[in-house]
């Protein structure tokens, strides 16, 4: 071969290598999970990727839940944005906000000709993220609901059934007492996310409004209403309990210093994400752990409703090629498959989020080799949900969050009483509302 010929050629093998034909397309994914979280949710895109070759999803932690949103919301504006962000619950009404923004997953599947069953998906996790015609707006992915985790080891050493969780606030209460004043424990119960566990949830399952227009669900001119006799009365008790040394403040949102009083046995009860869950098992080595629904005040309702949701989806945002829409697509049917969605509830306590993984999990064993894993999943599909149980949904929910958690703090130090402390944090969020709907009318 002559070097003119030899040169073509090797000039036009380097011209089709680097052709779109011959490359993979990339999908950018921000997400907000760091340690292990972070490794497992990796592994996902990395079996994702290894699964074809046309397309390579590339996983980028951005930081906290609220850092990932307020990072993609500017990205988005700079043009530079990823094909998918991971946005917490608290989120959502932001995103839906967004005009323009986003590509809903319920369109994006379509277009893809991607099978696409909502009715597969646990319903009290896709009637969060749909909208007000029952279209799924986002890809379900991590989601959670709160649980009570409790020493069983502790329980038996204060004379209690150590099978036995307390089913009510009240038997809580009197198990409390007899755990502090047998020497069992110092403290009996500390509590991650006062705002998500201990006052939306608590509203949810007692069927009581959080606020006005479904908890949001029915539009931007929502108000809050959760300074109630029933919240008032939860208030006062944490008070009273905090004052006797029942309870034990662990910190605002996630309550960084919760976790540490109940693997150190110095709280007998923790109330925390079923998400937490591998983290309880990891940590709580020295004693056996007992897993149970949330309580609830059995003069207020006789039968509990479905608890409410935390953890987050995957949104995916415009302003990308075709082609990554259409990997998008596939990827969340990968995502969303039995298999992947069984592993990864399983390895971190996060709820299946289709019955399909649900129901291999049963076959599989998996509940039956480890008790209480399925606490959460019977809680929060328990009965059929109410418009004060199917979630909530409010822009900007994250500062009013923050704002509970400050008026929480203010009871706690006692320059308010529980009515005044909700009161404030009623007011104040109200204009959270306002200033939001002003922002997104």
């Amino acid at each position: 071969m002559s070097k003119t010929a030899l040169s073509l050629s090797v000039g036009l093998a380097a011209m089709l290598a680097a052709t779109p034909a011959f490359a993979q397309t990339e999908i950018s994914w921000w997400h907000a999970m760091d340690a292990e979280l972070g490794q497992r949710l990796e592994a996902i895109a990395q079996g994702f990727n290894d699964s074809q070759d046309e397309y390579k999803v590339v996983p980028t932690y951005k930081g906290s839940y609220a850092e990932t949103l307020t990072a993609a919301i500017a990205a988005f504006r700079a043009n530079e944005q990823p094909a998918i962000v991971q946005v917490f619950e608290v989120g959502t009404g932001t995103m839906m906000a967004a005009t323009g923004a986003v590509n809903p997953v319920y369109q994006l599947m379509a277009d893809a000709g991607e099978a696409w069953d909502p009715s597969g998906f646990l319903a009290p996790v896709t009637g969060y993220y749909s909208d007000t015609n029952g279209n799924i707006l986002s890809m379900p992915f991590n989601s959670s609901t709160p649980i009570m985790y409790y020493n069983k080891d502790v329980f038996e050493k204060a004379g209690l059934d150590p099978e036995v969780a307390p089913k009510t606030w009240a038997e809580l209460e009197t198990m409390g007492r007899q755990i502090v004043e047998s020497g069992a424990a110092p403290c009996a119960l500390s509590s991650a996310w006062i705002t998500w566990i201990q006052t939306e949830n608590l509203s949810a399952l007692h069927d009581k409004p959080f606020g006005t227009l479904e908890n949001g669900f029915g539009g931007l001119g929502t108000e809050f209403v959760f300074n109630d006799e029933l919240q008032v009365r939860h208030w006062d008790n944490l008070k009273k309990w905090s004052d006797e040394g029942l309870f034990q403040y662990g910190g605002p949102a996630g309550a960084a210093d919760a976790a540490p009083k109940f693997y150190s046995q110095e709280c007998a009860i923790f109330m925390n994400s079923s998400a937490g869950r591998a983290g309880v098992i990891t940590n709580a080595t020295d004693f056996e752990v007992g897993f149970a629904p949330l309580p609830y005040y059995d003069d207020v309702i006789d039968e509990p409703k479905n608890s409410i949701i935390g953890g987050a989806t995957l949104w995916a945002l415009n302003g990308k090629a075709p082609e990554v829409y259409t990997g998008v697509a596939k990827f969340f049917t990968y995502l969303s498959s039995p298999e992947v969605q069984a592993k990864w509830h399983q390895e971190t306590g996060y709820l299946p989020i289709t019955n399909a993984a649900y129901e291999l999990g049963q076959e599989q064993g998996y509940y039956a080799e480890n008790p209480g894993s399925d606490i959460a999943i019977n809680q929060i599909t328990r009965g059929t949900p109410s418009a004060n149980s199917k979630g909530i949904r409010f822009g900007n929910l994250t500062q009013v969050r923050a704002i509970v958690d400050e008026e929480f703090e203010a009871l706690l130090a006692g320059s308010k009483t529980a009515q005044e402390a909700l009161d404030s944090a009623v007011e104040r969020g109200n204009q959270i509302l306002r200033d939001f709907e002003a922002a997104n009318s």
